[in-house]
């Protein structure tokens, strides 16, 4: 059964599922980024090849989505999948259910802080062009690929749509539903990595050694992860940019005009109210 690390792009992912891989893989919980493949991401060209011919096609994408997660839980095991993906359904294809999925840990992060992040992440032009990004309902991204980047290559269509949609297509739609808030990370991190351990401990029935989990936060603070990015081990971003960029210091209020705060607080007003954002 598959347990997934989701999220919208940008909001805290990589920095959950980096702390997860550390306490579940590594001895000491001390983060040096070489257990972080182990908890891949899904959808991956990998998972992918024995069903799909022609990697460009949305069609076979998404009808083999089940008959992919069927295949991968035929060993009985428990897995974690890092996923950008909405939770969607596509004629009469869902992208996941009950039957394949244990659980899902859902991070969340207040999305105009999320548009400031994305304009570095996908080397967009400005904002606007940010702004347009996290609007559309019908963006897919990981179409284009290069035979020379490893990265690139793995990569498979994946609906991402709007912050809003991706949000409310996890929510409270799988069992075992647990909402993560990035600032809550920020605030507090203990707090919510105990939270996510003691999660964990309840569906994989085992426990955690504390040393670990402490050893585990403390290795994966913003500073700890962008001081191993810039030694070079963290090999998953090979863009001119950096992954972990700005982090806590990414401050809307002083990088956003108002035309583009006033549209995110209209578009998704409902959800931001609800998550405490507005």
């Amino acid at each position: 059964m598959i347990i997934w690390i989701a999220s919208y792009p940008k909001s805290g992912n990589t920095w959950v599922r980096t702390f997860l891989s550390n306490i579940l893989y590594s001895e000491d919980g001390i983060n040096d980024f070489s257990k972080l493949e182990k908890i891949s991401q899904f959808p991956n060209r990998e998972h992918f090849k024995k069903f799909v011919k022609d990697f460009q096609k949305i069609s076979e994408i998404y009808s083999n989505w089940k008959d992919i997660q069927d295949y991968i839980n035929l060993d009985n095991r428990i897995k974690l999948f890092k996923t950008h993906h909405v939770n969607c359904k596509i004629k009469n294809y869902s992208f996941t259910d009950n039957s394949n999925s244990l659980g899902v840990i859902y991070i969340v992060r207040d999305p105009r802080t999320v548009l400031v992040s994305l304009k570095n992440h996908f080397m967009l032009n400005d904002f606007d062009e940010a702004k347009k990004f996290i609007l559309n309902e019908k963006n897919w991204v990981g179409f284009n690929f290069d035979e020379n980047n490893k990265n690139l290559l793995s990569k498979v269509p994946t609906l991402i749509s709007s912050w809003r949609v991706n949000y409310l297509s996890w929510k409270n739609k799988i069992q075992n539903y647990l909402l993560i808030k990035y600032e809550d990370l920020i605030a507090d991190p203990n707090e919510q990595f105990y939270k996510i351990t003691e999660y964990l401990e309840k569906l994989m029935k085992c426990k955690f050694d504390k040393s670990k989990i402490d050893n585990a936060i403390k290795s994966t603070s913003f500073d700890e992860l962008q001081k191993l990015e810039k030694k070079g081990y963290f090999n998953e971003y090979d863009k001119e940019t950096k992954f972990f960029n700005l982090g806590p210091k990414n401050d809307w209020k002083t990088m956003l005009n108002d035309e583009i705060v006033s549209e995110i607080n209209l578009k998704f007003k409902s959800e931001m109210i609800e998550l405490g954002y507005l």
